[in-house]
């Protein structure tokens, strides 16, 4: 059976709330690990037949521990992943796209095949306090992280990617 790998990193929830109902939905379709970044590790890499990536956005950047992520498993997993699917989503307070272009630019180094547009939910949380409160991502929002995960898992097991 066809395995999904979803790799988060949440410090105040909303990535972890969008991983985990993309997680549920993915299991009808795929075995699917969750793993948080600090967890996750090259050998999960190698043993997945493909990826949802999720982190917020810090300071228009990819939060670092997802960064530290992808360098501790950059070089250990280079060109023994090539060509398997992957998505991406990004819990953003106003944007998101500057993250999404990192994580797009690290899978396009170990080439991974992106199978669709990044998935951003924005929280518009723009105060100090907004940003560094807990959050609460909305129903409908975490309907389209359930259906990317959902889709992500069917694709893989009906061999479409």
């Amino acid at each position: 059976m066809a395995e999904l790998l979803i790799v988060y990193f949440s410090r105040t929830g909303g990535s972890r709330q969008m991983a985990e109902a993309a997680a549920a939905a993915a299991r009808s379709e795929a075995d699917t690990t969750l793993k948080t970044a600090d967890q996750a590790g090259p050998d999960d890499l190698l043993n997945a037949d493909g990826y949802i990536f999720c982190a917020p956005e810090n300071l228009a950047a990819i939060a670092g521990e997802m960064k530290e992520f992808f360098d501790r498993c950059y070089y250990p997993v280079l060109g023994r992943i090539e060509a398997r699917p992957y998505a991406q989503m990004v819990c953003a307070g106003s944007d998101g796209e500057n993250a999404a272009r990192q994580t797009a630019r690290i899978a396009q180094g170990w080439r991974l095949k992106e199978v669709q547009p990044p998935l951003i939910i924005c929280t518009h949380a723009q105060t100090p306090e907004q940003i560094l409160a807990e959050k609460t991502i909305p129903e409908d929002e975490l309907a389209h992280c359930r259906d990317l995960g959902e889709a992500m898992a069917a694709g893989l097991s009906m061999g479409a990617f």
